[in-house]
C-alpha cells in the first residue's frame, strides 16, 4: 500500500494502558514510537497523519502516562509511548513508567517496528542508547527517526545524520535507514510514511 493513501484514510485514538494489565490485545501489526521525554513523537504522529490534536502535545516533558493506541484504517495500529529519562520524574514514577514501556516491548507480538526517534539537536544521548540495549537483547527491529531537524544548519544536519547513521549501524536490531523529519515544516514525512505502509503491508501478506 502506498503511504500517502494509508495515511490520507481514518486514524482515531483507540485505546490507553496505564498498566501492563490495560494494553490491549493486538490484532492489526503495530508501529511503536519510542523516545526521550519531549523528543517530539506526539507531534510527528499528528504530522504523519495530517491531524493537528489526534496525539495530545505537551510541552511539559514526562506528561504523557500511558500507552496510546491508534488505529490507523485497516492497515495497522500507531503506538505512542511514554516518553522516557527525564531526570526531574520522581524515581519511583520514572521506573514504572519505564517499566511499561519495556513491558510492552518485549511482549507485544504484533509489534513489527519500533521507531527510536532522536532529537537532532542533541543526536543520540545515553537514555537512547539504553533503549537500543533493550531493543537489541529483546530482538526488537527499530529504525531511527530524527526529529526536529528544522532547527539546525543544513551543515549541521547533516553532521548529526552522519553520527546517528553511523552508531545505529552497529547495533544489532537497527533498521539500516535512518529517517530525518520536521513535523513543524512537514519535512521527510512520506519516506516514513512509505516505511510503515511497506511493514503493514508484508504483515497482511504475511510475509
Amino acid at each position: 500500500m502506498n503511504g500517502r493513501k494509508l495515511f490520507a484514510g481514518s486514524c482515531a485514538f483507540v485505546a490507553g494502558a496505564a498498566t501492563a494489565e490495560a494494553l490491549p490485545k493486538g490484532s492489526l501489526p503495530e508501529i511503536a514510537f519510542v523516545g526521550r521525554s519531549n523528543v517530539g513523537k506526539s507531534s510527528l504522529i499528528n504530522a504523519l497523519t495530517g491531524r493537528r490534536t489526534l496525539a495530545r502535545v505537551s510541552h511539559t516533558p514526562g506528561a504523557t502516562r500511558q500507552i496510546n493506541f491508534f488505529r490507523l484504517g485497516e492497515g495497522c495500529m500507531l503506538v505512542d509511548l511514554p516518553g522516557y529519562g527525564y531526570a526531574k520524574t520522581s524515581r519511583a514514577l520514572s521506573r514504572e513508567w519505564q517499566n511499561l514501556i519495556f513491558t510492552y516491548l518485549r511482549g507485544r507480538s504484533n509489534l513489527v517496528r519500533a521507531l527510536l526517534l532522536i532529537d537532532a539537536r542533541r543526536g543520540i544521548m545515553p537514555p537512547d542508547r539504553e533503549a537500543m540495549d533493550l531493543l537489541d537483547q529483546s530482538a526488537v527491529s527499530y529504525a531511527g527517526v530524527l526529529t526536529k531537524l528544522d532547527e539546525l544548519a543544513k551543515q549541521e544536519q547533516e553532521r548529526v545524520r552522519v553520527a546517528s547513521a553511523g552508531e545505529l549501524s552497529r547495533r544489532t536490531a537497527a533498521f539500516p535507514e535512518l529517517f530525518a523529519t520536521s513535523a513543524r515544516k512537514a519535512e521527510g514525512l512520506e519516506p516514513l510514511r512509505d516505511h510503515v505502509a511497506a511493514l503493514a503491508g508484508a504483515w497482511r501478506n504475511g510475509l
